[in-house]
């Protein structure tokens, strides 16, 4: 069963700023992965860790390597929701910090 697919609003504006290939190729995976969201065995997700200092261990990514863009989101298990908390290029310290800081509400460093 497909979980839901929520967005932080900064990254619903990622998403429009994205041309629009690379929209519909980011969307197309988000979809997919929304169908089975958790890592392996039971599903498709890549786990994060606390990559260059930042605190996101629990949280999900997907790498769209062709692309160059990254897409970091959260599981939330009652409601089966899939939030994405951001879409940005595949900078992972660039990417990462603005995860944390759109999570917790941080200043970027």
């Amino acid at each position: 069963m497909k979980w839901e697919i929520e967005y932080f609003k900064e990254a619903l504006r990622d998403l429009k700023r994205l041309d629009p290939y690379n929209r519909k190729m980011i969307l197309k995976a988000i979809d997919k992965v929304a169908e089975r969201p958790l890592p392996p065995p039971d599903g498709i997700g890549n786990p994060l860790g606390n990559h260059t200092g930042s605190r996101l261990s629990g949280y999900y990514k997907i790498k769209l390597k062709n692309l160059g863009y990254r897409v970091v989101y959260q599981l939330i298990t009652e409601g089966r929701i899939m939030k994405i908390v951001v879409i940005s290029v595949r900078d992972d310290e660039a990417v990462y910090k603005e995860a944390e800081r759109r999570l917790y509400g941080l200043a970027l460093k």
